[in-house]
């Protein structure tokens, strides 16, 4: 099948895609474009963030349910459900959980405010990611000197960090799990996602012999699903980011780019 990430850059002038899908196991390479592109991730980032957090309640520094208060000035209406929620004090675990099944920006400034954003870039570069981090807190409309990106990173190095996570190579066991737990949460599976055909409220564990979890980032000029997909015998990395110039009328087309990422991807686990 032919995915399409040349023709769709052709079609848009300054539209940029970075890809890459990987078998975990065996290292073999299911597509590849540009895969060390850095790009605008918008939400992906926040990855570093959970991660970051399960690394200092191993460490015992922190615990998971240690309670945090949202201020005011960390509260946004738009990605997420805590702006609807009564209750001003969450625990840390309840917090993670919110962006990992929601990419809630109220949780996700709220914990930043916690770990400290240079703690949790520090992190980002220890492990080994030159090309992608978590750039700022959810801000709007942006300040003048701010980071012009929350997050960026290309696919060869998302790639990495879902494989080792599936591996439970820089966390333990128990850490590993709940990092996948919160993210296969996600409710977001309108990009590579989409072609699994999975339940978007219920699709953690086995749904058609298939497991998922991933993050993804959406403003208007970013889409971009990270993730891993599993059957019962395989084990799928992948990263499919494109951005495209304000004003291009790109969204469409580019969601459909990454539909067919996700088929090539489902065809190979029905094999």
């Amino acid at each position: 099948m032919t995915i399409g990430f040349e023709e769709l850059e052709q079609e848009f002038p300054g539209l940029a895609v970075s890809a890459l899908a990987a078998d975990i196991d065996t290292g073999a390479e299911l597509f590849r474009h540009h895969p060390d592109r850095v790009l605008d991730t918008a939400s992906v980032g926040k990855i570093f963030l959970l991660h970051r957090l399960l690394t200092e309640a191993e460490q015992g520094s922190r615990s998971l349910d240690d309670r945090v208060t949202r201020r005011p000035v960390e509260q946004f209406d738009n990605s997420g459900i805590w702006y609807l929620l009564q209750q001003d004090t969450l625990s840390l675990y309840d917090v993670a959980a919110l962006i990992g099944a929601t990419s809630d920006n109220a949780a996700t400034n709220t914990l930043c405010r916690v770990i400290g954003l240079d703690t949790v870039q520090a992190h980002t570069r220890e492990l080994g990611y030159a090309h992608s981090g978590l750039d700022d807190v959810v801000r709007w409309p942006l300040p003048p000197g701010a980071p012009r990106t929350l997050s960026h990173a290309n696919a060869e190095e998302m790639v990495r960090f879902v494989t080792r996570t599936a591996r439970g190579d820089d966390l333990d066991a128990s850490s590993r799990d709940l990092l996948q737990r919160w993210l296969g949460a996600g409710m977001d599976l309108s990009m590579v996602a989409s072609a699994f055909g999975l339940d978007p409220l219920a699709h953690y564990l086995f749904d058609r012999d298939l497991w998922l979890w991933n993050k993804t980032g959406t403003i208007s000029t970013v889409r971009a699903d990270v993730g891993l997909v599993m059957s019962p015998e395989r084990r799928l990395a992948y990263a499919v980011l494109i951005n495209w110039e304000r004003g291009a009328a790109a969204r469409d087309r580019a969601l459909e780019v990454m539909r067919r990422a996700g088929l090539v991807l489902r065809a190979e686990l029905e094999r």
